[in-house]
């Protein structure tokens, strides 16, 4: 993992190996998504269609997660190596306050 803290952003650039586990969860969001769309076209039972969408929901939240983790770890390597613990601070408090937004 790479990083650039530019205008007050932390931006974080994975590898591909640490890019792997995330777009591989976000494959089998999309398989989900795409397995809803054909329970709704076949008129499924709506308990069936809820719990689909309960479940790509907590697919979405375990990938928003995965996401902050490295961006935290990042803010906190960023912190320890310039000495700008408020910044560093600030860009956490950004990141989850966005994350429980969605919540």
């Amino acid at each position: 993992m790479d990083y650039q803290y530019v205008d007050g952003r932390l931006q974080v650039r994975r590898t591909d190996e640490e890019k792997k586990p995330i777009l591989q969860r976000l494959k089998r969001i999309e398989g989900q998504v795409r397995g809803l769309q054909a329970m709704v076209q076949e008129d499924r039972y709506c308990l069936d269609e809820v719990q689909q969408m309960n479940a790509i929901t907590a697919a979405v939240r375990e990938a928003v997660l995965q996401l902050i983790s490295s961006h935290l770890d990042a803010s906190v390597d960023y912190a320890a190596k310039s000495e700008d613990r408020d910044g560093a601070i600030e860009e956490m408090v950004r990141v989850l306050r966005a994350a429980l937004r969605q919540s």
